[in-house]
């Protein structure tokens, strides 16, 4: 839920939002990402109104509220305003009739300016909205842009993600998050994700401490944000288990509903997951562009197995 106060402060730059009636309703709340245009409540038609969403007014809704009587124009706001309305927010700079401004103030309902057009408000508030409602979840791992590809290391605590990240920070690529990690769905099929505030650019190297990333290695070694597009689980190597050999099949982690490539890597000491961890944000870079090094293995076999056949059924009837 965000106050419409905190909307009016959050957005003031871009939407420069006042409020010019129903002060008093500040504190309502938007419970909702979708904006609304009452053009069929102005006419009398309520039914399906959306109430519980923002109300843009525009300039064709003003230009049908000025053409009506006085008494039709109070009839028709004071229906529309009976409604627990989030806010309203007029368009264009426009001019609000006095019946709207005092009505607005009778029912405590935050009545708000804007400079910008209707395109351009429902543009950028759609924006806000779908960012502030976007469902999110936090989850134990590191989060490290390899490439410009976003590795999310994930595996039981102590068995090194943050001392992979380091090596990675070392080697010219960038931190996003470490320990915590803050996933969004912000659009279908993408996550993105963070670090929570208070332990921004800091890592945790076991034995050592807490360090600075961005105070070490400055700011290119870090970044806010960054999409997810591959999460590799790390593991203790395990003789008896089966890991994948080839990667023909692709294997998914579900995360807030989207699925996201993900791959098993077992460790053991000596072993230069580093330098794996930049191969894997290559070969990835690599299937973008239409190669895949599993699939041309399993084409060479192909054409291996067929020119040993021609050989051979050449041998079996060749007589002289």
């Amino acid at each position: 839920m965000i106050e419409i106060a905190d909307l009016v402060k959050d957005t003031f730059r871009r939407l420069g939002l006042k409020i010019i009636a129903g002060d008093e309703g500040i504190h309502h709340t938007v419970g909702q990402r979708e904006l609304n245009r009452p053009g069929l409540a102005l006419a009398g038609f309520f039914e399906l109104f959306q109430s519980e969403r923002i109300q843009v007014i525009g300039n064709t809704e003003l230009l049908f509220l000025n053409q009506m009587t006085e008494s039709a124009r109070e009839k028709i706001l004071e229906r529309l305003f009976a409604y627990p309305l989030p806010c309203v927010i007029l368009t264009n700079r426009n001019t609000p009739p006095t019946q709207l401004t005092e009505i607005a103030n009778r029912n405590a309902i935050p009545l708000l300016s804007t400079r910008l057009d209707t395109t351009e408000l429902t543009f950028h508030l759609s924006h806000y909205l779908t960012d502030r409602f976007s469902p999110s979840e936090s989850v134990h791992g590191t989060l490290v842009d390899v490439y410009g590809t976003g590795l999310l290391f994930t595996g039981r605590a102590g068995i090194g993600k943050s001392e992979i990240a380091l090596d990675l920070v070392e080697r010219g690529h960038r931190l996003v998050a470490d320990d915590i990690v803050v996933i969004t769905r912000k659009a279908p099929g993408i996550l993105l994700g963070s670090g929570p505030e208070m332990l921004r650019h800091l890592l945790e190297i076991r034995g050592v401490g807490v360090i600075d990333i961005r105070q070490i290695f400055g700011v290119r070694a870090i970044r806010l944000q960054k999409r997810i597009e591959t999460v590799v689980e790390l593991t203790e190597w395990d003789g008896k288990e089966e890991y994948e050999r080839i990667g023909l099949e692709t294997v998914y982690k579900k995360i807030l509903g989207i699925e996201i490539p993900s791959l098993r890597l077992p460790i053991y000491a000596g072993k230069n997951v580093t330098v794996i961890a930049e191969t894997i944000a290559l070969t990835l870079h690599l299937k973008v562009y239409g190669h895949n090094a599993a699939e041309e293995l399993m084409n060479r076999q192909a054409v291996a197995m067929k020119q040993k056949r021609i050989i051979s059924d050449y041998l079996r009837w060749d007589n002289e």
